[in-house]
Order: C-alpha cells, then sequence, then structure tokens
C-alpha cells in the first residue's frame, strides 16, 4: 500500500489560509496512493486557543478532509481541534474514500510541558482501523515517548502505526530515534508526519519518516513542503515478525 506524508509550513491558526496551502500542495504533489496523511492540528498549529478553534467532529475542518478524500478516492488521516459538550480534544481523524468518518482517536498524553494539558483533555482509548487489509495504530506527537501505548498495538499486530505531530528543531533527534525504536520494538512500520517552519514560539524542521519493520528508513524528509510516499509492506511485516517472534514473548502487558 502506497501512502503520502504531507508535510507543510501552517500558517499560524488561520484555517483558511492553510486550507488554500494544502490545495494548492495537493495539486502539485500528489500521486496515486491509497492513504494521505497530515500533520498534528492541521490547519491551525499547535494551538493553545483550544476554545477558539474548536470545532464539532462533523465542522468545517472535517468536511475539508472529506472533500480531499472523495476528490481523491483516498483515506485521509488529519488533525483537529475537536470539541464536545465543553470539553476539547487534541484529535486525530481517519476518513475512507468516501468521506466518511471511519475512525476518531483523542491524544492520550496531552504535552504538560507546553501546558497542552491544560487546554485540551486527554483521550482514553487506543484506536485501530483498518485501510486495504492492513490494520493501523492511531497516534498524536507527545505519545511517542510512552512506548507501553505502542505495545498495545502490537498485541493487535498491527501492520502500521502513525504518528502525527508538531515536533519542534530542539528535539528533533529524540523525534528521529523514537519513531525507528517504536519501528523495531514493535515489529511493524511508523510513519510520522511533522510540520515545517515557524510558530510564534518554536521552528520545525520536519523529518517527516517512515521506518520499516526492522528500523530502517525507508524515507526521511528534512525541511521542505512537499508531499512524500511510501510503500508499506503488509507481508514483509508478517515475514518478519514470524522470523524473529519477539511479540510472542511480550509478558508484562
Amino acid at each position: 500500500m502506497k501512502i503520502g506524508l504531507v508535510q507543510y509550513n501552517p500558517k499560524w491558526e488561520s484555517k483558511e489560509e492553510n486550507k488554500k496551502k494544502i490545495t494548492e500542495l495537493i495539486k502539485r504533489d500528489f500521486k496515486k496512493s491509497s492513504l494521505l496523511i497530515f500533520p498534528e492540528m492541521t490547519l491551525t498549529g499547535f494551538t493553545m486557543q483550544s476554545l477558539k478553534f474548536s470545532e464539532s467532529i462533523s465542522g468545517d475542518s472535517f468536511k475539508y478532509f472529506s472533500d480531499i478524500a472523495m476528490q481523491y478516492k483516498i483515506f485521509v488521516a488529519g488533525g483537529l481541534i475537536e470539541k464536545e459538550n465543553e470539553n476539547c480534544f487534541n484529535s486525530l481523524i481517519l476518513l475512507n474514500p468516501d468521506g466518511k468518518l471511519i475512525s476518531k482517536y483523542r491524544k492520550i498524553h496531552p504535552f504538560s510541558y507546553s501546558t497542552e494539558n491544560k487546554h485540551y483533555k486527554r483521550g482514553v482509548e487506543v484506536k485501530i482501523a483498518e485501510i486495504n487489509g492492513l490494520k493501523v495504530g492511531l497516534s498524536i506527537c507527545y505519545d511517542l515517548r510512552f512506548p507501553e501505548l505502542y505495545r498495545f498495538y502490537a498485541k493487535e499486530r498491527v501492520h502500521l502505526i502513525i504518528v502525527i505531530a508538531n515536533w519542534p528543531d530542539t528535539r528533533i533527534e529524540h523525534w528521529k530515534t523514537l519513531l525507528k525504536a517504536r519501528a523495531i520494538e514493535n515489529q511493524c512500520y511508523v510513519a510520522g508526519i511533522n510540520r515545517v517552519g515557524d510558530d510564534p514560539k518554536l521552528h520545525y524542521p520536519g523529518f517527516s519518516s517512515v521506518y520499516d519493520p526492522m528500523g530502517i528508513a525507508v524515507i526521511s524528509l528534512k525541511n521542505e513542503e512537499k508531499i512524500t510516499f511510501s510503500e508499506v509492506n503488509k507481508e514483509k511485516v508478517e515475514r518478519i515478525r514470524k522470523n524473529l517472534p519477539f511479540l510472542n514473548d511480550i509478558n508484562l502487558i
């Protein structure tokens, strides 16, 4: 299965401008593939103004991603600020080529260092979706530092883990190392989708990447605004797990 990683520089807290940017980027770079993945809080950047930019799961951001899915006949994974009753969540939504919601993941680990936990309620459920016969585990940014989440996905034998993020340059080596580690320890593909450019406080260098089940970087894109594509091979995952049956020896989860 071919997946596309959308690495771009969002205009700070400007949903309409970012819709235009993404539309042009897709027109320029899109190739036939099965899944298109966008960074965390795709249309706003990593804002703490959750109440101002939150919307229902059927709001304008959802409709924008839904239109992309239907137009290009592709699965779409994107980040948005979801509001339910009085609570806001940093969410990842997954849509099918008909533009319908098939899974929704709410970030389990809000980034307390940046006060995200004061503006967003944490999620409580791991989420596994199926895309063209592949089992896919969903996660967001700071989750990457907590391997126990990914062990649940490994126990369910997912073939691909998605990590959408806004991960800054000051800790980018952590990003690269942890993505690789999650791939090795769980013997699956890991796709990390980061942004580029600047927000009012931080710089983001990208390094959107795909690591294979042996921890080898298939792609890694620095700084550039671009959609980059990679294959995810289900048979390779299953072959490696059969030949190196390490997951069978997990005892604590």
